[in-house]
């Protein structure tokens, strides 16, 4: 699911190549089944979310 994820996230680059933003969105999109609004309050799972940014960010490294 992390990797599916980390996938996700990258397809929110067109709008900012900001990896933080990007895999909140994704996350936040697999929790609650719809991208959050601009000032959407919804808790996520944060380890979910750091395991994503984690994986991502290893991926951009190599």
């Amino acid at each position: 699911m992390v990797i599916s994820l980390a996938e996700a996230s990258r397809q929110f680059d067109g709008t900012g190549a900001d990896p933080e933003r990007n895999c909140w969105m994704a996350v936040h999109q697999h929790v609650h089944g719809v991208l959050p609004s601009e000032y959407d309050i919804r808790e996520i799972d944060e380890d979910l979310y750091l395991a994503v940014l984690a994986y991502r960010r290893s991926q951009n490294a190599g």
